[in-house]
């Protein structure tokens, strides 16, 4: 079986950066995947496509290298194990807000003994190689979200949870939960008690001996939360990529326009 270059990177103390798609589009896809990044996510849990799109994206950056990983939409079984047996070697579960839910997760994500994963990976058993019945379960990389207030009253419980891989912060819907009176939700938090939040995260993971992630919205910002210890990092995501250069590229034309 193909290893998980995300789990190389952190065995020699280097950090990963992970590219995120929520266009479903297989040429989009293939774009990201050959940039540079060590894996790529595709969120299907907000994003513009379904399990039909996530199939043949994963077949487009197949030949990049990049690990390739997908944000399910809930903590559901059956959408869990497809997306394993399309190939993702990363997922990422939103909303677990208890250290039982993190321990479902975790099921769902490890065949037997350690989980109850079905075995039939339809695709992955021609993507990542022979042996995945005695080796995936050392290779899958689970991400639980902690992105509300009741789950950060469990947070030591939900980071101590047996076989859970780490803890990816989703820092809107953080946000928006702890200090919804008070801050509207976004990433790049610079408000002092969310940097404390953030901070504690990693801190916490760390204690408990598991990996920690941020979805940030900028390259200065995920270099800031490097430094505070995340061993992942998300930088923005096709969608605002594409918007951001495509408007910077409008503004250019029309300053010239004006000036001339």
């Amino acid at each position: 079986m193909i290893r998980n270059r995300m789990k190389q990177l952190w065995a020699e103390g280097k950090p990963g950066l992970n590219g995120w798609l929520g266009i479903g589009n297989s040429f989009t896809a293939e774009i990201m995947a050959a940039q540079g990044y060590d894996s790529i996510t595709i969120d299907v849990q907000h994003g513009a496509l379904d399990y039909s799109s996530l199939l043949p994206m994963f077949q487009a950056m197949q030949a990049s290298g990049v690990v390739l990983g997908a944000r399910v939409p809930w903590l559901d079984p059956a959408m869990i194990m497809k997306v394993l047996d399309a190939g993702a070697l990363q997922v990422i579960c939103p909303m677990v807000n208890t250290a039982e839910q993190a321990a479902l997760f975790v099921s769902y994500l490890r065949y037997p003994p350690l989980g109850q994963r079905s075995f039939g990976p339809t695709r992955a058993a021609f993507s990542q190689g022979p042996d995945i019945a005695a080796k995936a379960n050392d290779e899958v990389v689970g991400w639980a979200m902690v992105e509300t207030a009741e789950a950060m009253d469990n947070l030591e419980a939900i980071a101590a949870t047996p076989g859970l891989d780490g803890i990816y912060v989703g820092p809107a819907d953080l946000t928006f939960s702890l200090f919804g009176g008070k801050l509207a939700p976004g990433f790049d938090r610079e408000e002092p008690e969310m940097v404390a939040v953030l901070k504690r995260i990693v801190s916490t993971c760390h204690k408990a001996g598991i990996r920690a992630a941020l979805h940030c919205g900028t390259p200065e910002y995920a270099l800031r939360a490097v430094g505070w210890g995340y061993d992942m990092v998300t930088v923005s995501g096709d969608s605002r990529l594409l918007a951001a250069a495509a408007g910077a590229s409008v503004a250019a034309f029309r300053a010239g326009q004006d000036n001339g």
